[in-house]
Formats: structure tokens, sequence, C-alpha cells
């Protein structure tokens, strides 16, 4: 995997720095006991980890503000709870209990919250490119300023519609941040054997869409990148693509063993690139913690994720008398 440099001059204030940790932590925990309740027969279907990733989604959050909008793919537990949902719902979605964010019925891959301006959660391979791209459309159309963060990963970014929606954004000047999360895998097949160019980042030259590869295990390089893009297109300059070279530990989904890496190869990243390590190692360096401090927060972390689960538990499937609630014809 490519180790980039972040911004030598790009630095995150201690308070950044240690709600970067926390919610990176909290993805982390949050999806470690999803894999666990996967096993336990609590959740069911479809269930995709985001464990060691939490960089990008956390660093992009950053950038956004009141009135953005994000949407992603299937792997989206990261972006709900950095959209602010609380954890509980995210959980009892995933458990498809009552008190879910779409009342049990959409599940693991399909978390919505359209009031935090998180639309989602997407199970078909790139289809929230396009409706990013429309999302952003409408902001152009109402005369705001608000950005629409669009993720996808390296195996939909060889689908079609996502370059009908890079000409699209470019021709129109969509205020619109592809953000693609490279973890260097698709469904089970290495990017190198599934794509001819490997710097995805380049993939809107032909639509002069800019972009950059950005090392995504490092928050603040994220953060700094994001930035830029946002800003760019905030400010009527129209899409800009952002490649994060990331990386996910567990398999593609829940019932994927990932035969088609070795351990070595996953344990590598894990000793030498981790993205909360890093943070963690910074934080003690610059002074802006000590350990003790940052066991309060892992500990303050295990509690909220304990409660989450206690709620899901506890928490009734939905009535017989739902199945046809919120469907339209």
């Amino acid at each position: 995997m490519a180790k980039l440099n972040a911004d030598p001059n790009f630095v995150l204030s201690k308070a950044e720095e240690l709600k970067a940790f926390r919610d990176m932590l909290l993805i982390r925990r949050f999806e470690e006991r999803c894999g666990q309740m996967y096993g336990e027969g609590l959740i069911a279907g479809f269930c995709h980890l985001y464990i060691g990733q939490e960089a990008v989604v956390v660093g992009m959050q950053m950038t956004i503000g009141e009135g953005d909008q994000v949407i992603t793919a299937y792997r989206d537990h990261g972006h709900a709870l950095m959209a602010g949902m609380d954890p509980k719902a995210v959980l009892a979605e995933l458990t498809g209990r009552m008190a879910g964010a779409s009342k049990g019925k959409g599940g693991s891959m399909h978390i919505f919250a359209p009031d935090l301006g998180f639309y989602g959660g997407h199970g078909i391979v790139g289809a929230q490119a396009s409706l990013g791209t429309g999302l952003a459309f409408a902001n152009k159309y109402r005369g705001n300023d608000r950005v629409c963060l669009t993720y996808f990963g390296d195996g939909a970014s060889n689908q079609g519609q996502v370059y009908e929606s890079f000409n699209m954004a470019k021709i129109w000047s969509l205020p619109v941040v592809y953000v693609i999360e490279n973890n260097h895998y698709g469904m089970g097949t290495s990017i190198v054997r599934a794509s001819a160019n490997l710097n995805l980042s380049q993939r809107g030259l032909s639509f002069n869409v800019p972009g950059e590869q950005v090392d995504a295990m490092d928050v603040r390089a994220v953060r700094a990148a994001g930035a830029k893009a946002v800003e760019h297109a905030r400010t009527g300059k129209g899409p800009f693509i952002l490649e994060m070279l990331t990386y996910r530990y567990r398999g593609h989904s829940m019932s994927d063993p990932a035969k088609y890496r070795s351990r070595e190869e996953v344990e590598k990243v894990k000793n030498e690139n981790d993205p909360i390590a890093r943070s963690r190692a910074r934080i003690l360096e610059d002074g802006h913690a000590t350990e003790s401090d940052l066991k309060l927060i892992e500990q303050e972390i295990k509690e909220v994720v304990a409660e989450a689960v206690d709620f899901a538990k506890a928490n009734p499937a939905p009535a017989s008398s739902e199945l046809y609630t919120d469907v339209y014809a």
C-alpha cells in the first residue's frame, strides 16, 4: 500500500486530535461488537464491517458542516455514527428492531437519516454515485452552499454510472466530493487484477475533474485533503475526487473468509499503519493526553457500545402489521 506524506504544515488542535481518536475508537469497538453479534445470530443478512478504514469517515466528517450531505455504499455503519446517529438506533437497525433507524427494515446496508444529512447506505454497487450527484444538483438548483460527500469503493470505481456522474457534475459545476475508499480489494479481487489504472484519483481527468491520493490511514492527511476538496466544491469550482488509500482488516462481508490475501499482509498493516495506533502515538508524543486519559476514553467507548447492545437486545422486533408500512407502489 502506498504511503503518502501528510501536509507537514497541517496539524490538528488538541481537541480535534482527541475527538478524532475517540470517534475512530467508537467505530472500531462498535464494529468489533457487530462482528460478535453476527456470529451469535443476532444480526442477520449481509454485514460489512469498517474495521481499518475509520480515519476516512472521521477525517472527512471534520470538513463539513450543518446542511451538508453524506451518501455511501453498504459498508455504512461508521458513516452513520459519524453523521450523528445514536449508536443505539444504529445497532437496533442492524438487529432488526423497532427502534432502529429504519424501524428494523433496512438492516446493515440501508441505514438512513436524512434529518442528519445522511442519505444511506446503498446495496447496489456504485448506485450512490449518481444519487450523490443528484443531491449536489439539488444544492446547485436551490442556490445554497451545501456540499455532498459521495463515497464509493475501488470496485465501484469501474462502474459506468460513476463516469456519467463525473461528466454531469463537471458540466454543471456541482458541489460534490467523490470519496473513493480504496481498500485494495473488491468483493474478493485485488485492484491490481481488476483495474487498468491503479491511480483512481485520475479517473476524472478526461472530464477535467481534479483528484488527489490521500494516505487515509492518517486522519490528519484525510482532514487536510478533505478540507481542500470541500472548499473547492463549496466555492463553485465543481466536483473533486479524493482517493483514500485505506485497508479493511476483515473480509468483504461476514461471509467472506478473505483467502485471496495472506494473514501476513493484514498483520503488517495492523502493526505498521493502523489509523488508531498512529493517532494514539501522536497524542502521547505531543502531550495532548496521558495513557491514563486515553484509557478513560477507551472505557467510555466500551460503555457506550455495551449500552447500545443492551438496548438493541431489549427492543422488540417490528410487528407483522409493519410489513406494509413505509412501502410505496
